[in-house]
């Protein structure tokens, strides 16, 4: 007895991708809205628009360069929506800075000279 073929819509990656990230988006929302947390006014507009362009097109982002052939985001719209996620998730990290071109181990040459002239 042979196996029934598997259904052709579930073999396709393509639509397995719109269908994950149409539900990543529609996750976030909701768990912004159950959590009590406001996003952005550009944040919400980031979400409505992806998902309107993911459900007109099949996926958000024009340029091939920007993300796979059988993606529906873009890498930078998938960082953008884990980023809201965590926001809304109330695991928001405050964004790291960096310090510049300073040297690693070693106190600065000015506080030595300072106590030389004085």
């Amino acid at each position: 007895m042979r196996a029934k073929p598997p259904d052709r819509k579930a073999q396709d990656p393509r639509a397995q991708a719109r269908k994950a990230a149409l539900s990543a988006l529609k996750k976030a929302r909701r768990m912004a809205d159950k959590g009590g947390i406001e996003l952005s006014d550009w944040e919400g507009e980031f979400l409505g628009s992806v998902a309107q362009r993911i459900e007109t097109y099949g996926r958000a982002f024009g340029d091939p360069e920007k993300g796979g052939a059988g993606q529906a985001l873009s890498v930078n719209q998938t960082i953008k929506l884990k980023e809201i996620t965590a926001k809304a998730k109330g695991q928001r990290k405050p964004m790291k800075r960096g310090k510049g071109f300073t040297r690693k181990g070693r106190p600065e040459p000015a506080a030595e000279e300072a106590e030389d002239e004085g």
